[in-house]
């Protein structure tokens, strides 16, 4: 198991409509990503993270370079964020 975390810069404002982008790919990852096994969104004062699930690491990273992700998601966040999305890659033992 394998988990990719992205935190977004977002401020209050926008968080609704972030929130929007979340939901209209959530399904399309969870039937199209290889590996796929779940996608949380996680909202704090500070920043909001979207937490996915993956079989392993090699299909978060490959998630990470597809075109749902670089051309659609990031695509409909970009005008929400104050800066890039920190990505991290976390593998379970």
């Amino acid at each position: 198991m394998a988990y990719l975390e992205i935190t977004l810069q977002v401020d209050p404002a926008h968080r609704v409509a972030a929130a929007g982008v979340y939901e209209k790919y959530k399904q399309p990852f969870l039937d199209a990503v290889p590996g796929a096994t779940s996608k949380e969104l996680l909202v704090r004062d500070e920043d909001v993270q979207v937490l996915h699930g993956f079989r392993t690491v090699a299909d978060a990273e490959a998630y990470l370079v597809s075109e749902l992700f670089t051309r659609d998601v990031v695509g409909g966040l970009s005008p929400l964020l104050n800066a890039s999305p920190d990505a991290r890659v976390y593998d379970t033992l």
